[in-house]
């Protein structure tokens, strides 16, 4: 007997009401799943969109709120992660606002990954662009990076904060109760960071990123 495709309708109950699916066969169940996900999560993002007000704080508000809430603690520029995240930030500017300054690597066309020797010269060549970007003196993209640590127990939160770029950027690890509380406390520096008017009505990266912060 031949073997059939069986066909399955799966309902999937969201704040929007219930969805009905067809998925046919074990191959399209994976690929229906994340398309439902991000549906979801697209409709998520819209009705926060909706609810989201101009209430904007400085950058130097949301570490003085960071510091008197939750411990915030300056990271001192001598220390490792201190000179690498700064590097990357600086490598960073340097691609998005001033990429005359790579010459010819400002562009790096992707490799062909089913391509060892491809995969090895794209590499290189990044290589040789972090050695150039790493030779240049910090004047030539004007900077005034800060990073600062929240501690739960042995793991940290650290919180990137560039007064000259307005950059404001949060990352964090641990298990998943340090996870879920750091998460809370993402959201809350976020919100409390804000977005303008102007934020809302051009759709920057500022607002872009509390968006999605909230929808998460």
């Amino acid at each position: 007997m031949k073997n059939k495709s069986i066909n399955q309708v799966s309902i999937i109950n969201g704040e929007d009401g219930p969805t009905s699916v067809f998925i046919f066969g074990e191959a399209q169940k994976q690929s229906l799943k994340i398309r439902i996900r991000n549906a979801i999560y697209q409709s998520r993002r819209k009705r926060i969109e909706k609810r989201i007000a101009a209430n904007p704080h400085t950058l130097a508000e949301v570490v003085q709120y960071a510091k008197d809430h939750y411990d915030l603690v300056e990271i001192n520029p001598a220390a490792t992660n201190w000179i690498e995240r700064q590097k990357n930030l600086k490598a960073s500017l340097i691609m998005q606002h001033k990429p005359e300054l790579l010459g010819q690597r400002k562009d790096i066309p992707k490799p062909d990954f089913h391509n060892e020797e491809s995969v090895k010269n794209f590499l290189n060549e990044m290589e040789i662009r972090n050695k150039l970007i790493d030779q240049m003196p910090d004047n030539v993209i004007p900077m005034d990076f800060h990073l600062y640590e929240i501690k739960i127990g042995e793991d940290l939160m650290e919180i990137e904060v560039d007064y000259t770029w307005n950059i404001f950027g949060i990352s964090y690890s641990g298990n998943k109760s340090v996870i879920k509380r750091f998460k809370k406390i993402a959201r809350d520096l976020y919100c409390y960071y804000g977005v303008s008017e102007e934020d809302i009505k051009n759709r920057t990266k500022r607002y872009s990123s509390l968006v999605t912060e909230l929808s998460s």
